[in-house]
């Protein structure tokens, strides 16, 4: 993969991945403005091919694919699709890094990158976009969500095992340049409050719809 960080995401979510879909598979049955986005999304990319980026269990890819969408998963945790597999095995799935994703240039129509730009460092996170921008068709949709705020954490344990990872959130104007500098036009920028905290963690939460232009 080429980075260390890469590396200690892949085993700590690998770690945790069947507590982590034990939990999260399901909840957007609790968040009714992200099946709102979602489904605005699935109407726009309904015949086109559609990344999951960041998939965990799947649950994004799951949503679209139920709504026609041509959706398929990509993750960097080997144990965290195999999750996804045991949950969806009607989903294509593939290992593989956000930061060099292994696919032709302009072969999507689009992307839901659902929170995962938590995990990579600041400075590599224009990186992360450039990558999404090339493998996007002209004209092809980017939703991107991600927690606000702009401090970053260590996490040395999650669902009562032991991790080593990095969490870093994001201001809306800072994802918005960046994605700007990436080549994307924003069409639309939108924040919530937190759900309760049984159906979430506490923190505000951006969802920015972005295009490749030239279509």
């Amino acid at each position: 993969m080429g980075f260390h960080f890469d590396r200690d995401v892949q085993t700590s979510y690998d770690n945790v991945a069947r507590e982590y879909a034990d939990k999260l598979y399901g909840e957007l049955a609790g968040k009714p403005f992200d099946r709102e986005r979602l489904g605005l999304f699935a109407r726009r990319v309904k015949d086109g091919r559609v990344c999951d980026l960041g998939c965990g269990p799947a649950q994004i890819a799951r949503y679209l694919r139920d709504r026609g969408v041509d959706a398929f998963g990509v993750d960097l945790s080997a144990g965290m699709l195999a999750q996804a597999r045991r949950l969806n095995p009607d989903l294509q799935l593939v290992q593989s890094s956000m930061l060099a994703l292994g696919l032709r240039s302009e072969v999507l129509d689009g992307i839901a990158a659902f929170y995962c730009i938590l995990h990579i460092p600041r400075v590599h996170v224009s990186s992360a976009l450039g990558e999404m921008h090339r493998v996007l068709k002209p004209g092809g949709l980017l939703l991107i969500t991600f927690h606000i705020g702009t401090n970053s954490t260590h996490l040395d344990e999650l669902f009562g095992k032991p991790v080593s990872m990095d969490a870093a959130f994001f201001t809306t104007a800072e994802v918005c340049d960046c994605l700007q500098a990436a080549g994307f036009r924003v069409e639309e920028a939108l924040e919530r409050d937190p759900y309760d905290p049984e159906i979430e963690y506490q923190s505000r939460r951006s969802y920015i719809l972005a295009v490749r232009p030239g279509a």
